[in-house]
């Protein structure tokens, strides 16, 4: 888009047959013309500059449910998860007040999360929650960020802040969505989560064990006793502090260990061998009520079975 500029003045000034031009007035003249000239060039490189921004910078908005319908695609016929990602995104950008916008934000989340980009996908499940915590999406959005941090848990060998995330915020499910259709996948993914843990408390226990330091050792099988109860590890965190307690001679301490393996699961291999270590240093599996294994294991029970 070019301006054409006409100066008021030119060149074309008629002046009397015979007569000379005023003094200067070639120049002037000139000068006028030269400036008018530059401002038309000037104007006219600036209309072709705004030309190419409205084209090229600024894409024309897209109607939000054909974005959404076309992430749909990209996510369920093409099997492209993270294009589709981007699309959701799209509707938010672009429509970020419509109701395709939330809609596409929690498809966001999701798209991320089949495609495992986790942290992705917890952002935006965050974001979700932030922004429509009333929702009846949310409880799905809150299980997103869990399931999430879930899928990142790493092995036993190697620091558990991820399984721990992913405990806390699945618990986060149980605690504001209890009814939801959520909740019970979450429920079965907490325990997996804390068997984890409990498998790393027995991991770190057992290099005490082996290192002789006893106290180290009880410590960490204290934790799997008294906080991790219900998991597959329990049985043996209790055989090992018999041997634990045998070790260090406290023997009223290692027959309470064998006797609570005992009574609690007399069918296992851990107590089998809880109760020959016993044997060994001449004493019985016997529970003292009085110790701190006896009270975590009662108040266990009563927890669990009422």
């Amino acid at each position: 888009m070019g301006f054409k500029f006409v100066p008021k003045d030119s060149m074309s000034q008629v002046i009397a047959p015979g007569a000379r031009p005023p003094a200067g007035a070639g120049r002037r003249c000139f000068a006028r013309v030269l400036a008018a000239v530059l401002l038309a060039a000037s104007l006219g490189a600036c209309g072709s500059s705004l030309d190419l921004f409205s084209k090229t910078d600024t894409p024309p908005d897209e109607a939000a449910d054909r974005l959404y319908n076309e992430g749909l695609y990209l996510l369920n016929v093409k099997h492209e998860a993270k294009d589709a990602a981007k699309k959701f995104e799209e509707v938010d950008r672009q429509h970020p007040y419509s109701e395709w916008a939330r809609k596409g934000l929690l498809m966001t989340s999701f798209a991320y999360y089949q495609a495992g980009a986790y942290d992705d996908c917890v952002t935006a499940a965050q974001r979700y929650i932030t922004l429509h915590p009333g929702s009846a999406d949310a409880a799905y959005a809150q299980y997103l960020i869990g399931a999430s941090n879930f899928e990142e848990i790493p092995d036993i060998t190697r620091d558990q802040t991820r399984t721990e995330k992913a405990l806390a915020s699945l618990q986060e499910v149980i605690r504001k969505y209890p009814t939801s259709e959520y909740a019970v996948s979450a429920k079965q993914k907490i325990e997996v989560a804390r068997d984890q843990l409990a498998g790393k408390e027995m991991d770190t226990g057992r290099y005490y064990l082996d290192k002789k330091d006893y106290t180290g050792a009880i410590n960490r099988f204290k934790v799997v006793v008294t906080k991790y109860q219900t998991t597959r590890h329990v049985e043996e965190a209790l055989m090992r502090l018999t041997e634990a307690y045998m070790s260090l001679g406290i023997v009223d301490e290692a027959q309470t260990a064998a006797a609570v393996l005992g009574h609690n699961f007399p069918d296992s291999v851990w107590y089998k061998h809880a109760y020959a270590l016993v044997k060994t240093g001449g004493a019985e599996p016997t529970e003292n009520r009085g110790s701190w294994i006896s009270k975590a294991f009662a108040n266990f029970k009563r927890s669990v079975f009422g």
